[in-house]
């Protein structure tokens, strides 16, 4: 198999190319976030009890994949931080076709099912696996032009995989220590490393030399798609085992039906979206959307902040990590789940909405003075907190609500203890 060659001759092609996996992981988590999301959660038409046994154990796994792609996030930015390269948070808006990217590497947000999984597969499988993506997705544009070792201004370059963009990187960091030493490569300091400790992650390995940064690659490698010659407990297959297994259900029963009818629709168009996203036209559906959409923001405000190191505190750095993973499980993560259960509005029958996952502008998300950044982060979570009380819900989704209310309330108290005096 003839790859695409990767160049990677100087520090800031390096961290170009760390920000653009960056990039790719972030976008490889919401995707699969919104097809767990859009899972059924109780039986029904199309839905058995025994089949929704299978069904949540599906939404287990594709909601670990995500927390996975989560750590190889968190790994990417501990090698930024290594080399001495700031945190990136941000990501393309969604649908992302390719723009910057090779012509093959496309996102969307797919409800659960064929289409989804096998996009999945394909996205993660290993470099020796010759495989065609769903139609949706046929390659579009030219492919970059091979970067040149004499050329120095960083830019995008083409590769066929994941594993193949991160082995290159290997392949990088081995060159650019022999060029400017390990000491000279290595630069960030060592106390600004998230370490396994901070978000219980034992694989959250701290970066601090060549074999750490290594180690680093090959997990995110084979977690993704596998050690070499052994695929089975990768992102690939396991993906593959869940696309065996709803074929198998459909075949035996083609009623089965396993997730809600959602599309990606959004509350309101960006000013530089596409604006073909459905629109939501449901007032209470459009407000627990932008709800979710305030939340994540304010998730990835506070990880940058935790991953920038802004001379917080070990207990405040701890608190900015627990308040994270505190907003994932008590907020994102069920409003999203609601989300595929609420209507899109009169223009849309029988469609549901999804966690559209939607930036509201395009920022490196850093608050960049302690207090500040502390008190907007308080200021922020007390104004999400009031918004939700106002949206009007009954039943088990006002319940929801209100759970992510308490959670928000819960968040904020522990956040504003730690806001200094003036």
């Amino acid at each position: 198999m003839n790859e695409p060659s990767i160049v990677v001759e100087h520090r800031k092609e390096l961290s170009y190319l760390l920000c653009q996996a960056a990039e790719i992981e972030h976008l490889a988590m919401c995707q699969y976030l919104y097809a767990a999301f859009s899972l059924r959660t109780v039986p029904g038409d199309g839905l058995t009890v025994e089949q929704l046994e299978r069904v949540d154990a599906w939404r287990r796994e594709i909601s670990a994949i995500a927390a996975e792609e989560m750590l190889h996030w968190a790994l990417v930015n501990n090698l930024l931080t290594a080399i001495g390269s700031a945190p990136f948070v941000s990501r393309p808006d969604l649908p992302h076709r390719a723009k910057g990217y090779p012509p093959s590497v496309q996102f969307a947000l797919l409800p659960f099912g064929r289409d989804a999984l096998h996009h999945f597969v394909y996205f993660e499988r290993p470099e020796d696996v010759p495989l065609d993506d769903v139609e949706a997705f046929t390659p579009v544009g030219p492919a970059p032009v091979p970067m040149s070792a004499e050329e120095l201004l960083p830019r995008g370059q083409d590769f066929d995989t994941q594993g193949q963009l991160y082995r290159s990187l290997e392949t990088g960091l081995r060159h650019l220590a022999d060029k400017l030493g390990e000491d000279g490569l290595f630069i960030g300091p060592p106390w600004a490393q998230a370490a396994p400790e901070s978000f219980g992650w034992p694989e959250l390995v701290p970066v601090t030399d060549l074999g750490t940064a290594l180690v680093v690659l090959e997990r995110i490698v084979e977690q993704g798609e596998g050690a070499r010659g052994d695929s089975a407990t990768s992102h690939y297959g396991r993906f593959r085992r869940i696309l065996d297994e709803l074929a198998a259900m459909s075949s035996a029963d083609p009623s089965f039906t396993p997730a809600h009818p959602v599309v990606a629709a959004v509350a309101r168009h960006l000013p530089d979206g596409d604006g073909t996203e459905p629109l939501i036209g449901d007032p209470a559906t459009a407000a627990v959307s932008d709800l979710f959409n305030v939340v994540y923001d304010l998730i990835l405000q506070m990880l940058c902040r935790y991953f920038a190191f802004g001379h917080e505190t070990d207990e405040q750095q701890q608190v900015l990590a627990d308040a994270t993973v505190s907003l994932m499980f008590g907020a994102t993560r069920p409003l999203g789940t609601l989300l595929a259960s609420l209507p899109v509005g009169p223009d849309h029958p029988g469609a549901t909405a999804g966690a559209s996952f939607q930036l509201a502008y395009k920022s490196n998300f850093l608050l960049p003075h302690r207090r500040v950044a502390w008190i907007r982060f308080s200021e922020r979570l007390d104004e999400a907190a009031e918004f939700a009380e106002g949206i009007v819900l009954e039943g088990d989704a006002a319940r929801v609500v209100a759970g992510v209310v308490a959670s928000l309330r819960d968040v904020l108290v522990k956040v504003s203890a730690h806001i200094e005096a003036a």
